[in-house]
């Protein structure tokens, strides 16, 4: 039977303390216990349904928690107060001094500079490859090596892990596989296809209106309790803790990903297939010149389609920052980072997000100062919008440009 997040989703039904149609919110820090024995207990995580102090966990975190879970297929998960609240714990509960980890070399920028120049400190390094050669991802396992990580697509490159060839490999080396579904919620589901953990800056598509903050952590529950644990774990140590409030606010929005979702990707598919036939060097894993289209494909819950994000090419920064500014003037959206906003948010990564990454490196994986990454909004008039678009890139004379390139090909 086919894997359906959104139903996992709805089916899902909370009551508020008074009859609510929404959960209530946990708005302490603290819990009261009727018996001492109790309070030692839960310490011990010996107690159930028990809370003790909402850096362990509060019902709001656990509600959501539970949904993105559900959402993922994981046995469950527990929610941070950043993306890089996410991460950052993953990596430091699965390895210590000596460890290994083999890592694609096209990540988010913070994610980047985590594993190149912070993890070192503690005698963890990784090796950085090309996650689309499998060969070379199995090539760069030693001994030492505790995991793969991966993006499920890149950022912002938009490269596509072949989860399922990577889960083989990671499952032969006992390595665990740890994915980045930041790009992708609903249109693939890493753990269906063979990911050990998952991993999302519920930040973005998942919350989707840029007035919050967080992260996710999915796994099985052996992991999950070891983040939680008092004495070493990772989440609870290093103190990453998602706000009630803004837990109950994402859970609320989680209800409308999936109309949301088919709304990007129905809108970036379209700007896509627009840009390619106007001659724009345009990198959008939905366009058949894609070179993991096929692999995507096979991975997609196809409902959802393939995704709000694309990028394309204009040659330089200076194009690049005169188009960006100019679509803000015309009211297309926000010369801004993140992604999954309603309204279209576009960015230059070379100067922006995956600025952490030396120019050596940006070069050597084919992150051009001329690339502008599009997080596509859910504009109701997606043709209005390329229109207003092609004007903007008119009036800069860059399809002139890309029409002299073609007459001289």
């Amino acid at each position: 039977m086919a894997f359906k997040p959104a139903n996992n989703i709805q089916d899902l039904q909370y009551f508020g303390e008074f009859g609510g149609v929404n959960p209530s919110v946990s708005d302490s820090s603290t819990y009261t216990f009727i018996s001492a024995k109790t309070m030692f207990d839960t310490f011990e995580g010996n107690a159930d349904g028990c809370y003790l102090y909402s850096r362990h966990s509060s019902p709001s975190n656990l509600y959501l928690g539970e949904a993105l879970a559900a959402m993922e297929g994981s046995e469950t998960a527990t929610v941070t107060a950043s993306g890089m609240g996410a991460i950052t714990p993953v990596i430091l509960q699965l390895c210590g001094v000596n460890d290994h980890i083999v890592s694609s070399r096209t990540i988010y920028g913070g994610t980047y500079a985590f594993l190149k120049n912070f993890t070192p400190k503690f005698n963890i390094n990784t090796s950085f490859v090309d996650i689309i050669d499998l060969a070379s991802v199995e090539n760069a396992i030693n001994s030492n090596t505790k995991m793969i990580y991966c993006e499920s697509v890149s950022n912002p490159l938009l490269e596509v892990a072949n989860i399922k060839a990577l889960s083989k490999i990671a499952k032969k080396h006992n390595l665990k596989l740890v994915v980045d579904n930041t790009f992708s919620p609903l249109s693939i589901s890493p753990i269906n296809l063979g990911a050990d953990i998952v991993i999302h800056s519920l930040t973005k598509f998942i919350n989707g209106s840029s007035d919050t903050v967080a992260g996710v952590i999915c796994g099985t529950l052996e992991f999950i309790d070891s983040l939680r644990n008092v004495n070493d774990g990772a989440c609870m140590l290093l103190g990453a803790t998602m706000d009630s409030l803004r837990a109950s606010s994402v859970l609320k929005n989680l209800r409308t990903l999936h109309i949301r979702i088919q709304q990007h990707s129905f809108n970036a598919t379209y700007l896509a297939e627009q840009f390619t036939k106007d001659g724009i060097k345009t990198v959008y894993p939905g366009l058949k010149s894609h070179p993991s289209h096929t692999v995507f494909t096979s991975m997609m819950n196809k409902k959802y389609g393939y995704g709000g994000m694309l990028t394309i090419d204009v040659g330089s920064t200076e194009n690049a920052n005169k188009l960006m500014e100019m679509m803000q003037d015309n009211n297309l959206g926000y010369l801004a980072v993140s992604l999954g906003f309603y309204k279209t948010l576009f960015s230059a990564p070379g100067s922006s997000t995956s600025s952490e990454i030396p120019d050596s490196e940006r070069s050597e994986m084919g992150l051009s100062d001329g690339l502008i990454r599009f997080s596509v909004g859910l504009d109701a008039d997606i043709e209005r919008t390329y229109n207003k678009i092609k004007n903007c890139l008119t009036s800069l004379q860059l399809l002139e440009h890309k029409k002299q390139d073609v007459v001289a090909l």
